[in-house]
This record gives C-alpha cells, sequence and structure tokens, in this order.
C-alpha cells in the first residue's frame, strides 16, 4: 500500500492512468428488471466489482438498449411485463445475437431452468440475488464471450 502512496507522489499521472486502465477494461452489463429496488442491488454489485452497467426497466426498454449498445452480457429478470425475460432472449436470438445472458428470477420452478437450457442461458440465479454468486456468474459468461472471439 505505501509503495502505491510513494508512486502517487512522485507520479500523480500514475493514479489517472490506473484508473483510465480500470475503466478502460470494464465490461458494460444490461441490468434489465422492473423491481427497482432489486435493479439497484444489481446494478451496486456489478459496479463494485468494476463493471459498467445499463439499465431498463423491461424487455422492450431492454431491446431498445442492447440495439443503440454494445452489450458484453445481459442480466435479465424472467418475469417482467409487457416483454417477459424469455421473449427478450427470443427476440435478441431472433437479431442473431448471442450476447449471455444471466436469468434472475424469484420462481424456483423447474421448468424456468429447462426453458433457460433450451435458450443457451449462462446461468440462473434466484432472487434474492447473492453478490459472490452474481459476480462469479458474470465472470463465467465474460469468459465465454473472449473465447468465442478468440477463435
Amino acid at each position: 500500500m505505501s509503495a502505491i502512496i510513494n508512486q502517487l507522489i512522485l507520479n500523480p499521472s500514475f493514479y489517472l492512468f490506473t484508473v483510465f486502465t480500470h475503466m478502460s477494461s470494464s465490461s458494460k452489463i444490461l441490468v434489465a428488471e422492473d423491481n427497482d429496488f432489486v435493479r439497484m442491488q444489481i446494478v451496486k454489485f456489478l459496479q463494485d466489482g468494476g463493471h459498467s452497467t445499463v439499465e431498463a426497466t423491461d424487455g422492450n426498454a431492454a431491446i431498445e438498449v442492447v440495439q443503440n449498445n454494445e452489450i458484453d452480457i445481459a442480466i435479465v429478470d424472467v418475469r417482467m411485463e409487457p416483454l417477459d425475460g424469455f421473449d427478450f432472449i427470443r427476440s435478441l436470438r431472433g437479431m442473431d445475437m448471442d450476447t449471455p445472458i444471466i436469468l434472475v428470477t424469484g420462481d424456483d420452478a423447474s421448468d424456468i431452468l429447462e426453458t433457460a437450457g433450451e435458450w443457451g442461458v449462462s446461468a440462473v440465479l434466484i432472487k434474492p440475488v447473492q453478490k459472490d454468486r452474481l459476480l462469479k456468474a458474470v465472470d463465467r459468461g465474460l469468459r465465454m464471450v473472449k473465447r468465442k472471439t478468440k477463435s
């Protein structure tokens, strides 16, 4: 720690470089969740993990975000109105976009897991979302993206 402080005193531009490097390497994650509290919590967890976020309150807004932004991964609530999480995935895949998806749900029904598997969802997280599980799922999804871009 003292080495960093010494570096800052001797070379103030070191701090700017470090912050810029960290920010430029962060991923952009869409969070589509209609519950304001849950969405804010997920966004905070992601930002604490060094990721930048874009928010949407329903599936229609999420599609608009994806069309107008380069998104690395999407975290989407299953139950939203008027367009739910699976409708969002259908639309995304219909646009030939293979963005990794993490679904969040308060419902632990087995048909959600089955449908998620059919659509190639990266992970399904049960609410309340735990920070460590969320960040691990995001890291796995981002590694999948990096592997695809290398090949």
